[in-house]
């Protein structure tokens, strides 16, 4: 999560694993994978700054922690690979 200031100075935090490019033909635009786009006052350089830095907080502090669902039996017991 990276923040962001929009053009009227309305600030947002963005998931940066949502941006799919970055371009700035002459405001900096963020297309989404969604196909959204969001015009942003920061220039495309500071905000891959910003994800790097986010990057590395997260790796540092473990991240976030995966989801692990473990497979189960018919008789819905967890299987613990003992079986």
């Amino acid at each position: 999560m990276i923040p962001l200031t929009r053009l009227n100075h309305q600030e947002l935090i963005l998931n940066s694993d949502l941006i799919k490019c970055i371009e700035q033909p002459h405001d900096t635009v963020i297309t989404l994978i969604n196909g959204e786009k969001l015009t942003v006052e920061e220039a495309p350089a500071e905000i891959l700054r910003r994800i790097g830095e986010y990057r590395r907080q997260q790796a540092s502090s473990g991240g976030p922690r995966p989801v692990v669902f473990l497979p189960s039996n018919a008789n819905g017991k967890v299987k613990n690979g003992s079986e």
